[in-house]
């Protein structure tokens, strides 16, 4: 029995590596995972972001993810057009044989000014890099290492890999819209589509048939300032690779607690909950601090493996830092960018 189960996990962690992507709760913590054209879309010149998940503890070894972001906004030319370079890296790594992703992803996404008064832009974007991919064969338990029903670590196995990693480039992009309405509210739209040079994924190197497939993700926000120092924030999102789907949505209410009027800066509180489809209920707190933000969510998992999880899907972490440059003071005004 035991074995059967640690075959099942070998399974379900190359499953899981290769049929879908990293997905994170707080998914707004890391836009260009949702769409390379959702960098910078963000008021301010500088953010950078980083999240950890665990996940999946009351069941098996955990899954932990680790991501990190940065984003700087340049301002292109006269006609109010920006440009947004950064980098994406993350670690994936799932189950006792320690099935690693490790991702370092340049991305550019240039933004197209709409009209004069900057109110609206289209985006465009690129994203692309290498990825590693390993397993430990160490810490395999195969069958002709057991003995009477026993594993023991000391016999040798007649199994040989030749290979326990390698390296793969993948490419994504896409496009976003967002735009100012009705002054102070903000709306966005968009389109990506991800690892569409499909890339080959597998340990063998004879096998020619191990695609990753393309994924195409459509993204929605919507922020509305309920009064001066209220405001509620809609997000979406909807995945489909391959024969998989996600929908991934759910809004945050956020309040201002305090504002520093020399800069402009405020203390407030967010609180809210998402909804991953037939999987997972997630809560959310987060508290922006001036330039820094905090979030914490923890997944209550209702997918059909509740009665294994107990109902414990996986806590999540995620800090951001995000600024204005002094030195683009007279810009600021010109440039009404959303506060998402």
């Amino acid at each position: 029995m035991k074995r059967k189960w640690l075959f099942l996990f070998l399974i379900v962690g190359v499953n899981w590596g290769y049929c879908q992507d990293i997905t994170f709760s707080q998914f707004y913590a890391q836009p260009v995972l949702r769409n390379p054209a959702l960098a910078g879309v963000f008021d301010g010149d500088i953010r950078v972001s980083g999240i950890f998940r665990n996940q999946w503890q009351s069941v098996t070894v955990p899954f932990q993810t680790t991501s990190l972001s940065t984003e700087f906004k340049l301002p292109f030319n006269k006609f109010n057009d920006w440009l947004t370079i950064g980098m994406e890296m993350s670690n994936d790594v799932a189950g006792d044989i320690k099935l690693q992703n490790t991702q370092l992803l340049p991305f550019l996404n240039f933004h197209k000014s709409l009209n004069d008064n900057a109110e609206q832009y289209l985006s465009v974007a690129f994203m692309g890099g290498p990825v590693y991919s390993q397993f430990d064969p160490t810490k395999l338990q195969l069958d002709d290492q057991f003995v009477n029903g026993a594993f023991n670590p000391n016999n040798p196995t007649q199994q040989v890999f030749t290979r326990t990693g390698f390296t793969y480039w993948d490419a994504s992009t896409g496009v976003s819209f967002n735009t100012v309405f009705n002054e102070n509210d903000h709306f966005y739209i968009g389109v990506g589509v991800f690892h569409f040079n499909h890339p080959r994924v597998a340990f063998y190197t004879g096998d020619k048939t191990s695609i990753l497939n393309t994924k195409i993700a459509l993204n929605a926000g919507v922020t509305l300032n309920t009064s001066e120092t209220n405001k509620l924030i809609f997000y979406a999102d909807y995945f489909r690779q391959g024969q998989n789907e996600q929908f991934l949505g759910g809004a945050t209410y956020n309040t201002e607690i305090s504002r520093r009027y020399t800069d402009n800066k405020t203390v407030s509180f967010d609180m809210g909950a998402y909804y991953r489809w037939n999987d997972a209920l997630i809560p959310t707190l987060k508290l922006d601090m001036y330039d820094w933000s905090g979030g914490i969510s923890y997944d209550i998992n209702v997918s059909g493996l509740k009665t294994a999880s107990q109902w414990r899907g996986g806590f999540e972490f995620s800090l951001i830092y995000r600024t204005r440059l002094n030195s683009r003071s007279a810009l600021e005004n010109k440039v009404l960018c959303p506060t998402f």
